[in-house]
């Protein structure tokens, strides 16, 4: 029989195996509506997907990396294409990291893009949550979804360090023993956990098959699932959008998935994928034949660790020696404080600040506009001063560095960088909630004189001003389209004989005390509240509270 008798009779057996699928399956209705669903499009909407790409990058030179790469600590004089370390005795892992480098085609290029992919990942993700935390994406109903982003930013930093571990060199072995010290700084449980992670005295022989396991297999699992669980519930969710006209708190306005999205989408990842590639050839990363291999008792100099756990290491060499013995245990203060309590600290504000604003808001409608950052002044001034602690300490972690190339001592930079500690965040929060004040002031000009023209013109009185213009219809909705809570004065009131929720309403208080009104009349008023009421409130009855 011909292939044009055999065709329709293919092509009516794979209608039918599609219709019996969508019957038991909704395929056809959810794949059509998923295909259809719109994306803003908006630049910072894109960091996301950076991350994801990144991964993605990540996964496919992973892969090729593993066939070569043996995770062994038995140690045998090395005998490889690097001649300047023959005879020197190395780890089977150092050794077959030289030998992906030296004598495996590619190796080196893909070896180094997995490096500059690594450190692209990581920087995406976090630029990401900054984006969700200065816009206020995280608030109902993203609480959930903020948590999981930052469980996979949480995970990245593990990824991250076991990764750069793995090579047994001078300076990955040097970020081992410090991570071991921080272990055993823990109150009581800290030894235990220090035998049970290295399987016996320091370093032992199962560090690195731990760490390679970790990296390869138990992470990237993890990583994976709360992806797929993140898009899900973007997905659930709709994407926050900016205010415009055409776009409330009811629906979303962008570009289909397909075709418009799907290629812009597609266009991104091979352009980072090729940024990535010649990062990789152009930029020499981890060098690990000049730091050569590791010993217990050697030590790398200038050595610093990647820069998303460069704010651990600048805490660790700024913090006082101190010490304390109590009940037979010495608890370390000065290891800790900044290696254990900091990030604990960090993390676990983090995963409730969505729920604390929530807290001093009050019950309100699902938000799925984005603020603007100088419209919450408080949040965004929290927001900077974070930032700029993180960045003292990223600072202080390359002291040492920073003594030799500017001839200063190191005591000197030590006292100065833990002044700059506490000065930096309290200066940088309070300009920046200035700033945007300022900002929102500058807007209410707007609104009243119009925007400028660039022109001058002379009056009648002889004297010049500035010409000014009406703002267009898309500027002016930006502007007033915006959420100013009220603090709160719940259980404060004048009748009550006990005041309740004075905390919270104090919070609130600092929070939300602070904002310039805007010259909105009663029917723009009615507008803006017809514009942020949420799903299925009717319009013109959303919450102000």
């Amino acid at each position: 029989m011909s292939d044009e008798q055999e065709s329709p009779r293919g092509g009516k057996r794979g209608e039918r195996l599609v219709t019996a699928l969508d019957r038991r399956l909704p395929v056809a209705s959810a794949g059509k509506e998923f295909l259809r669903k719109a994306f803003p499009d908006h630049w910072s909407f894109l960091l996301g997907e950076l991350a994801l790409y990144s991964l993605m990058v990540l996964v496919l030179t992973g892969v090729f990396l593993t066939f070569f790469f043996h995770p062994d600590m038995a140690e045998r004089p090395y005998a490889g294409s690097y001649l300047p370390l023959r005879g020197t005795m190395t780890s089977e892992a150092y050794a077959s990291v030289l030998h992906i480098s030296y004598d495996v085609r590619g190796g080196l290029l893909v070896r180094q893009v997995h490096h500059w992919a690594a450190l692209v990942f990581v920087a995406a993700l976090g630029v990401h949550l900054l984006r969700i935390f200065f816009t206020g994406a995280f608030r109902r109903p993203r609480e959930v979804n903020w948590t999981i982003g930052v469980t996979l930013f949480l995970f990245s930093l593990l990824e991250g360090f076991c990764g750069y571990s793995l090579p047994d060199d001078l300076l990955s072995g040097t970020g081992l023993r410090t991570s071991q010290g921080i272990v055993l700084s823990i109150p009581v449980v800290g030894t235990y956990a220090s035998f049970f992670i290295f399987g016996g005295q320091y370093p032992g022989h199962e560090i690195i098959p731990r760490l390679y396991v970790t990296h390869i297999l138990l992470v990237p699992g993890l990583l994976l699932a709360l992806v797929t669980v993140h898009l899900f519930f973007v997905i659930h969710h709709k994407h926050t959008q900016w205010a415009l006209p055409g776009r409330t708190n009811r629906n979303v306005v962008g570009k289909p998935l397909v075709p418009q999205y799907a290629a812009k989408s597609t266009g991104l990842f091979f352009v980072l994928a090729g940024v990535l590639t010649l990062m990789g050839a152009l930029f020499q990363i981890n060098p690990i034949w000049e730091f050569g291999p590791y010993r217990t008792d050697h030590v790398s100099l200038d050595a610093q660790p990647d820069w998303y756990v460069g704010y651990l290491e600048g805490a660790l060499r700024l913090m006082p020696g101190a010490e304390t013995n109590f009940a037979g245990h010495t608890i370390v203060w000065d290891v800790f404080l900044p290696g254990v309590v900091l990030p604990a600290v960090m993390f676990l504000i983090l995963y409730s600040y969505p729920f604390f604003e929530r807290w001093i808001t009050g019950p309100g409608p699902e938000q799925h506009l984005c603020d603007r950052p100088r419209n919450q002044p408080t949040r965004t001034a929290l927001g900077a001063a974070a930032v700029s602690a993180y960045g003292v300490l990223l600072l202080t972690g390359g002291q040492d560095v920073l003594a030799y190339v500017f001839r200063l001592p190191v005591e000197w930079l030590t006292y100065a960088f833990r002044s700059a500690l506490f000065v930096v965040p309290f200066v940088t929060y309070h300009a920046t909630k200035r700033a945007c004040l300022g900002l929102q002031a500058a807007d209410r000009r707007r609104l009243l004189a119009g925007g400028d023209t660039g022109e001058v013109r002379r009056t009648a009185a002889g004297g010049y001003e500035e010409a000014r213009t009406l703002l267009s219809r898309e500027e002016a909705y930006r502007i007033m389209v915006r959420d100013t809570p009220r603090p709160r004065a719940h259980g404060t009131e004048a009748w009550r004989w006990f005041h309740k929720h004075r905390l919270r309403n104090a919070l609130s208080r600092w929070y939300f005390g602070r904002s310039v009104e805007l010259p909105v009349g009663a029917w723009e008023r009615r507008r803006v509240e017809f514009v942020r009421a949420g799903p299925g409130e009717a319009p013109g009855e959303a919450d102000e509270s």
